[in-house]
């Protein structure tokens, strides 16, 4: 047979194959990808700058009964979900299902769309505010399903949870579809849990308030997977990225059950150099830190690496040098969104380089120390940080499930009693971690050691920390507050909380007034 050229070729060549002809230089641009049934025909003449998020939603072909995605890394000062679920419900569309990495308050209007059957079904790896006290009422038609945040890119990449479009909340884009998370007057830093969303949903488009010439410079989300790029006013308040309190507690409590901590830490003898650690942004976690930075400095410790998402406080212990390095998967404050754009040992990861549990290697597993909250613990050491006293949602794991299954020491900080309810019940509401790989509990009264740390409890027996079982601090709450009455829920399931495995360890039930 013969190309479009004229040339001579076989229909069948030993050792190669079929043979496919040449027919012209953009004759053959679908590209096929074995990871996912994925088709794109962008040539590089093509013009990926579309006018309209309307217009996005066209030429990606967008219908009833979708998944599409959204990313956190603006948390409560993200724009980009509310404008696109606006373009979408003008025109009509229905049954979608919503995956975004993680639902603020600022994610309001979406509860009349879950009313009026835009949105039917939810993935999130964290939800607070009214679109969770929705879901909590049952007004979702379809079960939520909470993930942790490695959870969610090993369902993505494995094909559990296939996302027909991903919106990207970019600070910055060229017109090809370069992005990255560090310039712009929307800067948020990393940009970590977008890159799945980005590499594997059949169609992707960047969002963004500042189109810059090509290329983008750095790039973080490369132009090869980005379909289509939409310029608008802005993508959202980058203020709004900070979590609660970003600073170190000032409360006595929080200051003596951080201190405590650190003397764990210590006793146990993983504050060594090379040492590896993750603390939560909070005012108690960062005391923890703060107290452990003290102990380094006065020891002559240098760790390895702090991970997870970052603090400016965190960013700090780098410029001491007292870490070698930062592993981000986004920014909780905006000093640490300026160490990201400025200092090259602060580097970014995927949320998949940062916890999937199936791939073939998570920073999680390499974990010293990781300092975890709780709404909830059980005498079994479950934790839940999905539900409040309430049962109504009110968080979700994130990287808790995660971090406590990598980290060789797991410590929850919390005080034993909050707004008069003890932290410590004999089965928690919801159980976001297992107990398992927990192995401390540290309040402000005492420290109970998980009994299979049989190793930890030898150690902390040599120091004049209050050590005690998990039924004692139980009880010394009840002393102090009573026995709490039992939450009455409903049998109807608004919520499957998965484990970072995809198995589900537990279920959300929806709560009677």
């Amino acid at each position: 047979m013969k190309n479009v050229l004229g040339r001579e070729i076989p229909e069948y060549i030993n050792g190669y194959g079929s043979v496919n002809p040449f027919e012209g230089a953009f004759s053959n641009m679908g590209i096929k990808e074995k990871k996912a049934v994925k088709v794109t025909t962008v040539t590089p003449f093509d013009n990926k700058v579309l006018e309209s998020i309307e217009e996005a939603i066209e030429k990606i072909g967008l219908k009833d009964g979708m998944t599409i995605s959204f990313h956190h890394h603006l948390r409560n000062g993200d724009y980009v979900l509310n404008m696109v679920l606006e373009v979408i419900h003008k025109k009509g569309i229905k049954d979608l299902t919503i995956a975004a990495s993680s639902i603020f308050p600022v994610h309001a209007p979406m509860v009349e769309l879950i009313k009026n059957g835009t949105i039917t079904g939810i993935y999130a790896n964290y939800m607070s505010g009214p679109v969770a006290e929705a879901v909590s009422r049952g007004y979702l038609k379809n079960c939520a399903v909470m993930q942790t945040h490695g959870g969610r890119p090993r369902a993505i990449e494995s094909g559990d949870l296939h996302i027909d479009a991903a919106f990207i909340a970019a600070p910055t884009a060229d017109t090809y579809g370069n992005i990255n998370g560090v310039t712009g007057k929307s800067a948020c830093g990393a940009l970590g849990y977008a890159v799945s969303d980005a590499e594997y949903a059949d169609k992707v488009v960047a969002i963004t308030d500042n189109l810059v010439q090509y290329p983008a410079c750095p790039i973080e989300i490369s132009q090869i997977y980005v379909d289509y790029v939409v310029k608008v006013d802005s993508i959202g308040n980058p203020a709004g990225i900070v979590s609660g309190t970003t600073k170190i507690t000032k409360d006595p409590v929080g200051l003596k059950i951080a201190k405590m901590a650190a003397e764990v830490m210590k006793a146990s003898g993983i504050v060594k150099n090379g040492l590896s650690f993750q603390t939560g942004a909070g005012g108690t976690a960062l005391a923890v830190a703060a107290e452990l930075k003290e102990i380094m400095k006065k020891e002559g410790v240098v760790g390895s690496f702090a991970a997870g998402g970052t603090t400016g406080y965190i960013v700090e212990m780098l410029e001491e040098g007292l870490f070698n390095s930062l592993l981000d998967v986004q920014c909780f404050d905006l000093k640490a969104v300026e160490s990201y754009r400025e200092n090259p040992k602060h580097q970014a990861m995927s949320a998949s380089m940062y916890a999937n549990p199936h791939n073939k290697g998570a920073v999680v597993n390499n974990l010293d120390v990781m300092i975890l909250g709780a709404t909830e613990i059980d005498l079994d050491f479950n934790v839940n940080v999905t539900t409040g006293s309430d049962g109504k949602i009110m968080g979700g794991s994130g990287g808790h499930s995660d971090t406590a299954a990598g980290s060789k020491l797991a410590i929850v900080v919390t005080n034993l009693v909050k707004a008069r309810l003890p932290i410590i019940k004999e089965n928690v509401t919801t159980v976001t971690t297992p107990g398992e790989s927990i192995d401390v509990l540290v309040t402000e009264r005492g420290i109970a050691v998980n009994p299979k740390r049989t190793d930890l409890i030898e150690k902390l027996k040599e120091t004049n920390l209050p050590v005690m079982t998990i039924k004692e601090l139980k009880d010394l709450a009840e002393k102090i507050t009573g026995k709490p009455n039992n939450i009455k829920l409903s049998e109807d399931i608004v919520a499957v909380v998965e484990y970072r495995d995809g198995t589900v360890i537990d279920v959300v039930r929806k709560v009677i007034d």
